[in-house]
């Protein structure tokens, strides 16, 4: 058993230790992040499928600042009719700009990174109204609004933005069906 659990554990390491960086480069973060005006609630607008969230609808994020100085992440979503949520944590790896963190599922009383995701800030509205998260594989990509309803031209914005950075837009899960018809438009 203990050799399996090394074994895992060092193909996680291995794992993460790789760029990541695609044809793309590197992904480039917003310069600046004020932890305590992104805490609250986020919700979701439009995703690249995560094998965790398949299925979900009406997701939203809550952070909120721990005592120790990390963030508490609780998601929530409705899943076959049902309520799901899950409680993780999330640390700041970049202190010069905030934007980097870590976030680990589920939430433990050590920080654990090889076994945590990358969150990186990559478009934050000067208001902490609508935020966009990615990593630098390209693989992951959340599109957050402090509303449910994100008007056209906004998102339209972010998914340029996200195309431009080498993010398969064509992929992205939108939370309604009619922001997704809109912005069809605007990812061609």
């Amino acid at each position: 058993m203990l050799k399996k659990l090394f074994t895992l554990t060092s193909a996680l390491v291995v794992a993460g230790c790789s760029s990541g960086a695609s044809q793309y480069g590197a992904l480039s973060t917003v310069p600046s992040v004020d932890i305590e005006r992104y805490a609250g609630k986020w919700h979701e607008i439009a995703r690249l499928d995560q094998r965790f969230q398949r299925g979900c609808v009406a997701t939203t994020a809550e952070y909120a600042i721990r005592d120790d100085g990390d963030v508490r992440v609780t998601n929530t979503c409705t899943k076959n009719g049902k309520i799901k949520q899950a409680s993780g944590r999330a640390w700041v790896v970049d202190e010069e700009s905030n934007a980097k963190l870590k976030v680990q599922f589920p939430l433990n009383s050590i920080k654990l990174p090889f076994l945590s995701g990358d969150y990186w800030i990559i478009a934050l509205d000067d208001d902490y109204q609508y935020a966009m998260v990615g990593e630098e594989k390209r693989s992951a990509l959340w599109i957050l609004g402090r509303d449910a309803q994100m008007p056209a031209e906004t998102l339209a914005m972010l998914v340029a933005k996200a195309r431009d950075a080498g993010f398969p837009v064509e992929e992205l899960i939108y939370d309604n069906k009619e922001i997704e018809t809109a912005s069809l438009f605007f990812t061609n």
